[in-house]
């Protein structure tokens, strides 16, 4: 059990290393803290309204990271992050990978309102998602994650991963960086039950969707908006990052997800989604054939080299990062259909 146990902490730290290598709040826009904060403007960053009307109480925006691999090039603006404007403060969904990101959210959340932030919901703990969430909680935000992401926090993974994005991500991520423990917790009676938010006239429906992608997914649904925020259950317009992720998990997560019946979806990368139903099912698709074909393999004990140069690519090659993720994550499905077939 400790040699599994191991195992799967090794295999963490390594889809974390890719993954991210791979009035309240609101700071004024020229008061950013550092140098790295004043060179950060040189990345693109505008805050796109996915729901709600121009000037209504109730309206939905989100930011939209690179389609690449975090590095220091690109300050490791990879991912979304997303916010919801209601009557009575803002909620924030993931803090991108860095404080200095998170200080240039909060000024595109200042062009919308000055309501003051009054929560950031984590989808899940990977990098490119949670190295921002200081900035929030210093300033008074109530951070919340589902029980699992507890785990995490606890690992050596999670250290490790955060000694090396100092040094990879430097110097945006640095010595004051810090992993940011919850202030509330989502699943602590029941670990897949449901949690309502209400903020305001607003209601934030958070559930459980793990393991999956990793075991402490939450996906977050706006139901007056039709909006749901997927986390990195949805990658759009690009190979999904599976890493350790419970394939099959993912999969049913994917249906629990279509279940609420969203209009938009705002994903863990890539632009949001208007047609939820078939970006959702070219994820299921690719998940799918990856059990499908490395399934096989496993189950016959057929090398991994050999499987993967004869499998037939072509319908996923020309995704971005196809080249960068796939092998691993055909790689790691082969692995974890050994395990699901022992």
């Amino acid at each position: 059990m400790a040699a599994a146990l191991g195992a799967l902490s090794r295999r963490r730290f390594a889809h974390c290393c890719l993954a991210s290598a791979c009035a309240a709040l609101a700071p004024a826009p020229s008061a950013w803290g550092t140098p790295a904060d004043a060179a950060v403007a040189t990345i693109a960053m505008t805050a796109l309204q996915v729901a709600g009307s121009p000037g209504a109480a109730e309206s939905a925006w989100f930011v939209h990271g690179l389609s690449a691999l975090g590095s220091a090039a690109n300050q490791n603006f990879i991912s979304n992050a997303g916010f919801v404007v209601t009557d009575d403060g803002v909620v924030v969904i993931d803090a991108l990978g860095s404080p200095a990101l998170a200080r240039r959210l909060l000024v595109e959340i200042r062009k919308v309102t000055a309501l003051p932030i009054r929560y950031v919901l984590v989808t899940h703990y990977h990098a490119d998602h949670i190295y921002g969430l200081q900035v929030f909680q210093d300033a008074g935000a109530s951070v919340v994650a589902h029980v699992l992401a507890r785990d995490y926090l606890s690992s050596d993974a999670a250290a490790l991963r955060l000694q090396a994005s100092r040094e990879t991500l430097a110097p945006w991520v640095d010595a004051q960086t810090r992993l940011v423990v919850p202030d509330q917790w989502v699943g602590e009676a029941d670990p897949h039950a449901d949690r309502l938010l209400r903020v305001g006239h607003t209601d934030f429906l958070l559930r459980p969707v793990g393991p999956s992608h990793t075991p402490e997914d939450i996906v977050v649904f706006v139901p007056s908006l039709g909006l749901l925020f997927s986390g990195d259950l949805l990658f759009r317009g690009r190979i999904p990052f599976v890493g350790q992720a419970d394939s099959g998990g993912w999969i049913r997560a994917l249906d629990r997800m279509l279940a609420l019946h969203p209009r938009v979806v705002v994903p863990g990368h890539g632009p949001a989604s208007t047609d939820p139903l078939a970006d959702l099912a070219l994820t299921r698709d690719y998940l799918q054939f990856l059990r499908l074909h490395m399934g096989e393999a496993a189950r016959n004990m057929e090398p991994f080299d050999e499987v993967y140069a004869r499998t037939d690519w072509r319908r996923f090659e020309a995704l971005p990062l196809f080249q960068a993720a796939n092998r691993m994550n055909a790689y790691n499905t082969y692995l974890l259909m050994e395990q699901e077939a022992r």
